[in-house]
């Protein structure tokens, strides 16, 4: 099987992944005098900063969710491929996927990172992440199912671990998640499952950290603390998980949650890639790059986004590993490949930090922007529309601001469906 990509004088470009990173460049190179071949193991672009929504059965996947060929319909000189690297034969300039070879002038990667389980076997067999659409479906179907089983339950002890929820980390994406289960548990499933006991059902937030959000002010993470605290949730920080089997978190030498859900949002990692040198890759299995997104001793070869580890003087452990570097390194990238071709010297980044925010829950958020820090209702305000403004397409924004619309004013949500694997039944 190959990748049957079609012969041209256009310099090829192939990028292997479409994120944030991917898609924002191969937007920027479309209709321009280079073939641009897009890979990834989807066919979809997935919006990560409202997986959480999805997982809580605030949106439906098809929201945050953007077919690839959709966006290039009329782009001509960008070809889509549905596969994955697996390796990379850079003397040869060819990249061997899971349909194939193809060889290639320019490889960007840009693949991003998967979840970090720490080398824990247990946590990764039993804990549910949340790095795609499909983990996100799976945990919302982990967590009502547990509800549906905790209505039969008859063992107190056994039905209060179907009802708590261990979230592991204290980033954006563990403190968005523990909010909004918190008001699930407050406005939602008492509607749901009026039999059950809800002054059983915990939320622990664990942080092996000093404090939340890391990357914002102890003032701003201090506020998130306390919006959580207020909603129920226990945060519990400087706390590192030991070990999980799927019935209990271990805790540090002492604390032990009997709980039936963790989600696991406390670190990432990339993946080395076959033939390219061990030494390339740094901490956190990131591609060391100069200051134009080329991987060290190679001229053909780019890095960018959560899988490029680029140093500046503020940033000497890589810049932040969220979508703003990964679009403006892609955009200046598109530029410099554009100038390099008509002949022109290539231009190095300098990250721009526009500023870093999170939501806790309705009507609570926190966000610094370079100018200004804000806390509470006008800084949820703020986070919707930064956030309805980056999902792609507009048929996507629009469903996904009529169901904000509609949680709101209602308290409500119509999305609590568990949506089981077909698994076909032998005759």
């Amino acid at each position: 099987m190959q990748l049957n990509i079609p012969e041209t004088t256009q310099k090829r470009i192939l990028i292997a992944g479409g994120g944030f990173a991917g898609l924002k460049l191969a937007s920027k190179l479309a209709n321009s005098n280079f073939q641009v071949v897009l890979v990834d193991k989807n066919n979809f672009h997935q919006f990560q900063p409202l997986f959480y929504q999805v997982a809580t059965a605030g949106l439906e996947p098809s929201a945050i969710s953007f077919p690839l060929r959709k966006i290039f319909q009329r782009s001509e000189n960008v070809i889509i491929r549905v596969a994955e690297i697996t390796s990379v034969h850079p003397e040869k300039k060819e990249v061997i996927t899971t349909l194939g070879a193809v060889s290639y002038d320019i490889l960007v990667l840009a693949m991003g990172v998967d979840t970090n389980f720490f080398g824990m076997k247990q946590v990764v067999q039993h804990a549910i992440p949340m790095k795609s659409v499909a983990e996100a479906l799976s945990l919302r179907n982990r967590i009502l199912q547990n509800f549906e089983d905790a209505l039969i339950e008859t063992d107190a002890e056994k039905q209060k671990a179907l009802l708590t929820i261990v979230v592991v980390g204290g980033g954006p994406t563990g403190v968005e998640v523990s909010g909004t289960l918190a008001e699930m548990k407050k406005f939602i499933l008492p509607k749901d499952y009026p039999e059950l006991d809800f002054s059983k059902m915990n939320i622990y937030l664990v942080e092996a950290g000093s404090r939340l959000l890391s990357g914002m002010t102890e003032k701003s993470s201090a506020q998130a603390a306390k919006y959580l605290e207020h909603l129920g949730v226990h945060v519990l920080c400087n706390a590192q998980v030991g070990d999980y089997d799927g019935e209990q978190v271990n805790i540090g030498p002492v604390l032990k949650i009997a709980a039936k859900t963790l989600v696991w949002a406390a670190g990432v990692t990339g993946k080395q890639t076959d033939g390219l040198p061990a030494e390339l890759y740094v901490r956190g299995n990131r591609i060391k790059v100069n200051a134009f997104n080329q991987a060290e001793g190679f001229e053909d070869i780019y890095a960018l986004g959560d899988y490029a580890y680029m140093t500046e003087e503020k940033y000497p452990n890589g810049h932040p590993q969220v979508a703003t570097p990964a679009i403006q390194q892609a955009k200046l990238l598109a530029n410099n490949l554009k100038r390099q071709q008509q002949g022109k010297a290539m231009k190095p980044y300098t990250y721009f930090n526009r500023g870093s925010m999170a939501t806790v829950g309705r009507n609570l958020a926190v966000v610094e922007l370079p100018f200004i820090k804000f806390y509470g209702f006008f800084a949820w305000l703020t986070w919707m529309f930064v956030h309805l403004m980056a999902i792609v397409g507009v048929k996507n924004r629009v469903l996904v601001f009529i169901n904000w619309f509609w949680n709101y004013v209602t308290y409500d949500q119509s999305l609590r469906l568990i949506i089981k694997p077909f698994v076909k039944k032998e005759e």
